[in-house]
Parts: C-alpha cells; structure tokens; sequence
C-alpha cells in the first residue's frame, strides 16, 4: 500500500485538474481569437475568395489585328478553320470519363484513339506529351484541321459526341501576296509561356494560357496592339464543377491592324532577285579558291531615301512562316534552328554582320574633307603601298596615276584612301598619339555606324566601329589568352599575331587605320545601317530611323495611329561634299566600277548612284556589296560568299529598279508597269465592311511632320476586318481561364 497520506493525494489531483482546465481555455481562447481573425478581422478577404471559389471565366480571345502592305494588302491575317474542341467537364460526367466518345471522336477525326485520349488529359511533371497544359475547366482543341464533313458529322450526332464542338476559328495565316514572303519582316506566333503569364500581371497587361504571342518580326515588335482585348464570361458552377448559372461577361476586343510600309509586290521581286542573284553566284567560278562561290546568305533593303521607311526587306536562306500555325512540328524547328540549314530565322538585313568594304569609301571621303584633303585634290592611285613592312595592294593591282577623291570613288581606287588614312594616322601622333582627331572612326559614327539604326524591328545588333576606345576593351578582354598562346613553341601566323597582341594589341596600327579607310579590318555593318547612309546621301544629308510601321488602326476605323517619320541626324558633310560624291556616284554608274553591269541605264531620265563593295573575309570566299540610290529609293544588297559587289549583286539591283520604274529592255519607262515610280506616301482606306477602297482619291496622306490624320469624309480610314468577313469569328473560340 502507498504511504502518501489521503489529502495529499487529493492536493495533486486538484493541481492536474486546475491545469488542465487552464489548457482547455487558452485553446478555446486561441480558437475563439482565430475565428474572429478570420471571420471579423479579415471576413470581407475571405467572402470574396470564397465566392471566386465557385466562379469560373470563359476566356473568348481576341481576334489578333491584321498586318497590311502600303496598299492594304493583308500579308498577315487571319483564316477560318474549323476547330474541334472536348469539354473535359463534360467527359467526366460520362461513366468511362469520356473514353468512349475520345474514341468515337478519333474514327470521325480519323486519328488514333489513343493521341485523342491523350490530349484531354492535364500535364503534369510526370505527365508526358502529348497533354493539356491550361484550366481544366477550358474546352480544350483536338485538331484545327477538321473538314467540313467531319465537323457536320459531329454535330449532327450530338447524342453520341455529348461534350464536343466543332466551331470555326480565326487561325493566323501569312498568305504571301504576290508571292512576297517577308518571313523575317513579319515573324510568327507561339503560345505564351508560364514566365511571361506570371511576368505579364505586373506591367497591366495580364497574358492568358490561350494567348499566342509574337515572337520575331513585326508580330513581336506591335504584339500588344495587335492582340487585342480577351473577352470573359463568367459561370457560377457547383463543388462538382457544374455550371449552375451566369455572373456576367465582357466582350473581347478585336486587335488594332497594323499598316506597313512594304509594298508586297516589290517584297516579292526583291526576294526573287536576291535568290536568283544567289543561285547564278553558285555557277561563277572564284579565280582565288579554285571552286564555285557558296553564296551561303545574303539581304537586300529597299528604303524610301525621304523617310526611311522600308518598301522591301528580304534575307536569305528564308522560309514560310505559316510553319509555326498550329504548332511546329520537331522536325521542322530543327530544320528551322540547325546549322545544316544556315540559321533562316536570322533577319540578316538587320541581323548579318560583314565588312562593308569599298561602300565604306563614301565615309572615308567626308573624312578625308574634314580633316582637310581637298576634293580636287591630286592622289596618286598606285598599284600598292608598303607600310609597317606590309605590302597593300589596290584590287587586282591597277594603277591610275594621281586622281582626285571623285575619280577614286569611282574607280575604287583602295590606295588612294590607303594613303589618306596613313597619313591622318601620322598627323594623330602614330603608335604614340598625342590628342588624336580620329577623323576617319569620328566620321563613321557620325555616319550611325557601331549603333542601332533604331528599326521597329526586335533583335537589331549595332555593328562596329574599332576605334581606340573598341580597341583597348578588346585587348582587355584578350590579353591573358594572347600572351598564354604567345609563351608556345608554336610558329604559325596566328601565334606570331597572338605575341604581337600580348605586347601592345591596344595600340592601333597603321595597318589597322589603313584597312578601316576601304572598309576592311575589324569592321562591321549590317545592311540595314547601309541603306540608311545612302538615303541620307540621296536626300540631301539627313539620317532617318528606318521604320516599316505606318499606322496602327483600331479595329472600328476610328482612331488612326500614325507612325510619322524620325529624323534622328545629319551627315557631317557641307552641301558642297554631298554634290561632290553624289556626282562620284553617279560617275559609278556610267564609267566606274558598276558601268558594265548597267549598260544602256536611262541614265538621262532616271539618274542612278551606286557603290561597289567587295570585302575579304579571313577563311571565306568575297562578300558582295553594292548600294544603290535614286532620287527616291536606296537598294542595297550583300551576298556572303557571293563575288564582286556588281558581279554578284548588280544584275539582282537592276532587275528591282527596273520592276519599280517600269524601265524595258531598251531602255524606256513604261509607267504602265512600273510598280512603284514614287514612294507610297498615303494610308490606304477601308470600306466599312473591312474591304479596301481601291480609288486613289481615298487615301490620307502622312508626311514626315505630320500630326494625326483626320479621316475624309464618307467615313472612317479603316473599317474593322473581320476574318473571312464572317460574324462567327468575332465569337472565336470559348476558353476558361
């Protein structure tokens, strides 16, 4: 028996029950405290979660905005198709969840059961393709090919297919005016990714899983205004998912059009001419490699000279941009992105980085004129020059005696401006500068060289300038690894280079000032950078930003955004230098270095400058430059591993000239056939119904200082195009969000 007395037995119960008690009240206290958090402190947050937890948003997207030429011509728009779509809460209402119709579905779709089945089901981490990837409450697309056969079977059998639709759809498609192309103009369309739907909440425009974004081109660079407003329903559903009533809805608001300044049937002359300038490239043999030349890429920009806006810009390799419709298949994105096939995404007009060779020489001229050379001028054209002991030789070593900077331009005389530049590098003090002027790598920048020309197009790169400043970070960046290869027993060039730079590879030489002078070295333009120096040259000296955007239109016609023309510098030249090498240009054309390729030019009518460029590429076969410009219109073009520049590029010139003024084999204009004499300076206009009014009197004019238009009397500029003009496609298709 115990010998703890009776009452303290008593005492120690009594303890235990006092805690006890304790405990039970400080719980209820706590559970008391939370439910007035959360029903008082916070109930207003939690009504409203709590109500959402039974509402569901079906998501109508918006039909995206069409991209036009200059005429109205739709280059990227929109196409009926008829989409075949499941409701996932209706198939599980089915006793099998909806297998027995996935499979009755897939004989109608003529699809495997399987891939039917598989579509339906939601993606997970362990979930593998193909499958679901947005709301489970969201009708969810089987295929976007249905016929019309199949979609009337479907729907005709409604008691068999209970939960399935078929409906037609707007589909983005790039139909290829006149067969232009524009892939790398216009770009594509992918769907929206999770980062940028959680990225999107925070700049106020929120993306939705059934958003197709613009990725490259055009389709990127106005993507929000051409996507327009998502309209939303909203559904009161049960705990079962069932929809029990309505809660209200907005109306999706279609996306604004796009007008541009491509005329799509130039695009499409000068993507045939730039391929066709390739193709001959591959049957001309190169003296210097013993083989045919590659001509692997090229670019050709024509530019309005008074405005910068592009009338055409083609890139090669290319490829058709309806191949994203629907989602590329592997085998394609492959082809699309892989090596084999030279990168055809690439928009090498504004993308492709060369040497820009002796269509550099219009630049070394001003500078040469800054720096003091008169133009007239007598410098002699030697065959080659020796400095630092390197011999530079003048292409195919022709010698002319002393000319003037005129002549040189027109000859391309390289020791001419080899000698210009030597001597400016010595006047800077040599390899040991005091106060350098610089003028030669002044004057290209000043020209917009080593910057973005500021294109409404996504993925410009700004070139280069190697200037002193370009040089030292260079040599900064590559010391270690030139003194590591300069310490090896090795005698090649490359190591006898490396020990060189490891010495004093910040230093610039005058080798390095010489080859910048005829466009060599470590220089680096695009196309796109060129057409617009040229322009500026044609118009008088003035440098605008290259635009393809014209105006961006509402869907309704009524508010009329336009995109007026920039000028965003001028060329460091007197009135005096710009006739001087416009006269030089021209001098190109009908006795200089281009002449045998424009014989029996209308030169009298249609006077044409041009510059010839062919640049050396350490490893690779000439790249071909010419660029060309009228009164109006600057062309340019380059072709890698393409010959001369009027060899390989000056018959491919022509031929866009000629299609544009309507010039014939003899010689003549016949302005019947010209396609565009003059730039495109109007917006076209829409007819209510979202067709164009052809009339020439029913346009609204832009011009480089102008305002917003106001539109002409009998009604708006641009009516809302509706795809396929049917009603339906405004609906488009139900998603839930």
């Amino acid at each position: 028996m115990s010998n703890i007395p009776e009452t303290g037995r008593t005492s120690r119960v009594t303890i235990r029950l006092v805690i006890l008690q304790i405990l039970v009240f400080s719980l209820l206290l706590t559970l008391g405290g939370r439910l007035w958090y959360l029903q008082i402190r916070n109930g207003d947050e939690y009504t409203e979660k709590a109500a959402s937890n039974h509402i569901q948003q079906v998501v109508t997207p918006a039909v995206r905005g069409a991209i036009l030429d200059a005429r109205g011509v739709p280059i990227a728009d929109n196409e009926t198709r008829l989409v075949v779509s499941a409701s996932r809460t209706e198939l599980l209402k089915q006793k099998d969840d909806g297998k027995a119709v996935l499979t009755r579905l897939a004989a109608v779709l003529a699809m495997p059961p399987a891939d039917v089945i598989a579509k339906v089901r939601l993606c997970d981490s362990k979930t593998p393709q193909p499958c679901w990837n947005g709301s489970p409450y969201q009708p969810i697309p089987i295929t976007d090919k249905a016929t019309t056969q199949q979609a009337l079977q479907i729907m005709e059998r409604r008691e068999d297919f209970p939960g399935v639709t078929a409906e037609p759809t707007a589909v983005r498609r790039y139909p290829a005016p006149s067969k232009a192309n524009a892939a790398q103009v216009l770009g594509y369309l992918s769907p929206v990714t999770d980062d940028e739907i959680t990225s999107s909440q925070k700049n106020g425009t929120p993306l939705l899983r059934s958003d197709q974004v613009g990725r490259s081109g055009l389709e990127r660079q106005y993507d929000a205004a051409l996507r327009g407003t998502a309209g939303v329903t909203r559904y009161e559903v049960d705990n079962l998912g069932r929809v029990i009533g309505r809660a209200g809805d907005t109306p999706a608001e279609p996306g604004a059009n796009l007008v541009t300044s491509i005329d799509s049937r130039v695009q499409a002359v000068a993507e045939k001419e730039l391929n066709d300038a390739m193709v001959e490239a591959r049957k001309t043999f190169d003296t210097v490699t013993g083989t045919n030349y590659k001509a692997d890429s090229g670019a050709v920009t024509v530019m309005d000279v008074h405005t910068g806006q592009v009338i055409a810009m083609a890139s090669a390799p290319t490829y058709d941009p309806n191949a994203w419709v629907g989602g590329i298949s592997p085998a394609s994105y492959k082809q699309l992105t892989g090596k084999d096939s030279n990168y055809p995404l690439l928009n090498r007009a504004i993308q492709g980085l060369s040497a820009p060779g002796s269509t550099f020489k219009v630049i070394s001229t001003s500078a040469a004129v800054n720096a003091g050379y008169p133009l007239d001028g007598a410098y002699p054209c030697t065959s080659s020059m020796t400095i630092g002991g390197r011999v530079f030789k003048n292409f195919e070593g022709e010698s002319f005696g002393a000319i003037n900077l005129g002549k040189a331009l027109e000859i391309s005389c390289d020791t001419v401006f080899y000698g210009l530049s030597y001597n400016q590098w010595l006047a800077d003090g040599g390899t040991k500068p005091k106060n350098p002027k610089d003028f030669f790598y002044k004057t290209a920048h000043q020209f917009g060289l080593g910057a973005k020309t500021g294109i409404d197009l996504p993925g410009e790169v700004k070139g280069r300038v190697p200037d002193r400043q370009w040089k030292q970070a260079y040599y900064e960046a590559n010391v270690d690894y030139w003194c590591r290869e300069g310490k090896t027993n090795k005698q090649d060039y490359a190591t006898q280079i490396a020990r060189e730079n490891c010495v004093d590879g910040n230093v610039m030489r005058a080798g390095d000032s010489v080859n910048f002078a005829i466009g060599q070295g470590d220089t680096l333009v695009t196309p796109v950078q060129m057409a617009r120096i040229y322009s500026a040259l044609a118009n008088g000296g003035t440098l605008y930003q290259p635009t393809i955007g014209k105006a961006i239109v509402s869907a309704d016609g009524k508010t009329v955004k336009p995109i007026a023309p920039k000028a965003t510098g001028k060329l460091p030249d007197s009135a005096e230098t710009l006739k001087y090498i416009n006269q030089a240009t021209a001098g190109v054309i009908t006795s200089g270095t281009a002449a045998w390729r424009f014989s029996g030019w209308p030169q009298d009518k249609i006077q044409l400058h041009a510059k010839t460029g062919t640049a050396e590429v350490d490893g690779k076969q000439t790249t071909s430059w010419l660029t060309t410009y009228t009164k109006d219109y600057a062309i340019v073009m380059t072709i890698s591993q393409g010959g001369t520049g009027s060899g390989g590029s000056g018959p491919a010139i022509r031929k866009i000239y000629e299609a544009m003024y309507g010039i014939q084999a003899n010689g003549s204009i016949d302005s019947k056939k010209a396609l565009l004499p003059t730039p495109e300076t109007k917006l076209p206009k829409f007819n209510d119904d979202g067709s164009v009014v052809r009339a020439a009197s029913a346009v609204t004019t832009l011009a480089p200082s102008s305002g917003a238009p106001s539109a002409p009397a009998g009604g708006p500029v641009l009516a809302a195009l509706t795809p396929g003009r049917d009603d339906k496609l405004l609906l488009g298709r139900r998603y839930l969000s």
